[in-house]
């Protein structure tokens, strides 16, 4: 994991490294989220995740949710590591940390941002169950591919 706040990997995500980028001697408070992928979505047993990105858009986005963040909750800073490839269950999907002078900032940012994440960046998850396989759609999970896989049409329409 690089020094860069806003990040998508092909690695485990390190959440003490994540935590590490936003860590400063005002800070009073340092909240993080870990999403995780987990075994029963729905009555459905998944065995693994897989995610692919449009990386340089996703950066972006990323980083202009750490922009809307700092400026809702002046005196924050963030760092967010999103992980594409193959996710085995309880593996790291998604890593924020956000620090503030007070907790209730740092608490709501963190929040915010993940449901920012879920609503703007083109992240794609791949969901393999016991019984197949299907690509989600957007991370909302209410837009599904016409295709049955993420293209470049869907994502800029």
């Amino acid at each position: 994991m690089s020094d860069a706040l806003f990040e998508i990997v092909d690695v485990p995500v390190r959440i003490e490294q994540l935590i590490k980028k936003v860590e400063r001697r005002k800070a009073g408070a340092i909240t993080t989220f870990i999403g995780t992928v987990r075994e029963w979505t729905k009555g459905r047993r998944t065995i693994f995740l897989e995610y692919q990105a449009y990386i340089p858009m996703a950066i972006k986005m990323l980083a202009a949710i750490g922009e809307e963040v700092e400026t809702k909750w002046p005196e924050t800073r963030i760092a967010i590591t999103h992980r594409i490839g193959r996710l085995e269950i309880s593996e790291i999907a998604v890593g924020i940390a956000v620090s503030s002078p007070h907790r209730k900032a740092a608490y709501e940012a963190n929040e915010y941002a993940i449901e920012r994440i879920k609503q703007i960046v083109p992240i794609w998850k791949k969901e393999h169950w016991d019984d197949g396989e299907t690509w989600i759609g957007d991370q909302l999970e209410n837009v599904p591919y016409s295709s049955g896989f993420p293209s470049v049409e869907e994502v800029e329409s």
